[in-house]
């Protein structure tokens, strides 16, 4: 060993050796505990600032504190007080659990400190990257010359997305796009971010499958190029948040190719599914889209923040993002080892491909396929169940892991009270802790909804919950009768 390094004092800011490895032990140990225990534990909890400020608030300390009463405190005082979305019994939203190999890989990353924005800085972290999103890739079959990157999020790729198709349509001085009156609001916000008019984005009316309607997109999109207009891109759902409804892709991909518009998906939470013969059904034409938005810490199981952007020609991005400053003129290291940073808006990138590829090294993609059918056969369950319930009844039936529905209200009640008796159903669910769900406007008109994802939820799980929603429902309809 090097004399010099021998004798290096330690920084303030710096543990032991084996002080890290006591800490992260402990970590680790309490972490998988928390899993272990999550299934007997209330699926969400929460607290108001007022209560939670005087356990955490206060000045910072000029000096320290033990860290394992520091650990203790954050899991005691913080953690708890959030949304249990890895629960089985979390149908709410939409879902998220994470593996445990895609856990292990965000400390990795972190503890290697990874600076993923150039080849340079990442050659070893940029292949893997490279790697997965060429599975993905194939996954959704685009040829050779497509790829692509990770993103926090749905909501970043998306804005990387229609950067991307406002480059390529040449940056128009009145650019619109357009999309399903279903379309999740990262993509308006999106659309504004990169310059859209609101009165430039278009909603164009969903059926009564909540699907968009693809001749009122074509006309729509002639008509404001008649008038002027020039449209960049156009948004298909490959699963919408409030029904899990999938557009007609394929449709909508002949509308943008006679319009020579861009074609983005918003696969956030459903994309994955196309690993899946259902999930490919339902995609039908997904390998036209000119970019896709996937978040792999939905239904492929990772830890936040794992999305990404898919484009069907690499080129497009490089074209619309690559900046060569000076300072990083030893960052050119070719074509052929490529820096993430000139394909989206980030320069400082984490390592978020890792826990993909942890993931999938361990468990195998046949794992993945059979844990996302399962999730697909458990909500065609709970539609089924509904159907047959005297007490519940259908909103909308099970798409991509998402049903809704209602407690049947008597003939003759009221609009307001039909929804405060759902309301009333679901607070005693939500408040007793054994499930979290939340609701949604389907039309106007008030319904309860389930997105099954987590790959730990069985059956027991949406039955009893379906169950004990129908025992609600029957006692506050006893009320009125009484």
């Amino acid at each position: 060993m090097n004399a010099s390094w021998e004798g290096r004092q330690p920084s303030e800011l710096s543990l032991s050796r084996e002080r890290m490895v006591q800490l992260a032990a402990r970590v680790a140990e309490l972490t998988a505990a928390r899993l272990s225990d999550l299934p007997a534990e209330a699926a969400w909890k929460g607290a108001a600032r007022a209560e939670l400020e005087p356990k955490i608030a206060g000045p910072p300390p000029e000096v320290g504190t033990e860290p394992e009463e520091i650990v203790d405190r954050v899991v005691r005082d913080v953690l708890p007080y959030a949304a249990r979305v890895d629960h089985p019994r979390f149908f709410a939203f939409v879902p998220s659990s994470a593996t445990w190999p895609g856990v292990l890989a965000d400390f990795l990353g972190a503890g290697y400190n990874v600076f993923q924005g150039t080849w340079l800085g990442s050659s070893g972290p940029s292949t893997v990257e490279l790697t997965v999103i060429d599975w993905f890739r194939q996954w959704i079959g685009y040829g050779e010359g497509a790829g692509g990157l990770f993103t926090s999020g749905g909501s970043a790729a998306s804005l990387d997305a229609f950067v991307a198709a406002r480059e390529a349509a040449g940056a128009p001085e009145w650019p619109t796009v357009y999309m399903s009156d279903q379309s999740h609001t990262a993509l308006v916000r999106a659309a504004r971010i990169v310059g859209i008019r609101p009165e430039h984005i278009r909603m164009i009316p969903s059926g009564d499958d909540f699907r968009l309607d693809v001749e009122a997109l074509r006309r729509r999109v002639r008509e404001d190029a008649e008038a002027g207009l020039h449209p960049i891109a156009i948004c298909a759902n490959a699963g919408t948040t409030n029904t899990g409804s999938v557009d007609p892709i394929d449709a909508i991909a002949d509308v943008a190719e006679e319009t020579q518009t861009w074609l983005h998906v918003d696969g956030a939470y459903g994309g994955f599914a196309v690993l899946t013969n259902r999930g490919q059904e339902a995609f039908r034409g997904l390998h036209r889209a000119d970019s896709i938005a996937m978040d792999a810490h939905k239904w492929l199981y990772q830890p936040f923040e794992a999305g990404c952007l898919l484009v069907r020609d690499l080129e497009t991005l490089d074209r619309a993002f690559s900046v060569r400053p000076e300072y990083l003129q030893d960052a050119d290291w070719g074509s052929e080892n490529p820096n993430f940073a000139d394909r989206g808006l980030q320069l400082t990138r984490s390592f978020r491909a890792l826990k993909v590829w942890m993931s999938v090294q361990t468990f195998g993609l046949g794992a993945f396929r059979r844990a996302i059918d399962q999730t697909l056969d458990l909500a065609e369950q709970a539609e089924s169940y509904v159907r047959a319930s005297d007490v519940l009844e259908l909103a909308n039936p099970a798409s991509l892991g998402v049903v809704c529905f209602r407690i049947r209200a008597p003939g003759g009640m009221a609009v307001g009270d039909a929804e405060r008796l759902n309301e009333q159903a679901q607070a005693h669910v939500v408040s007793s802790g054994f499930a979290m769900m939340s609701s949604t406007r389907l039309r106007g008109a008030y319904a309860l909804r389930f997105c099954i994802l987590n790959h730990t939820t069985t059956w027991e799980d949406v039955r009893e919950t379906l169950q004990r929603l129908e025992d609600a429902g029957r006692a506050l309809l006893a009320e009125v009768d009484g």
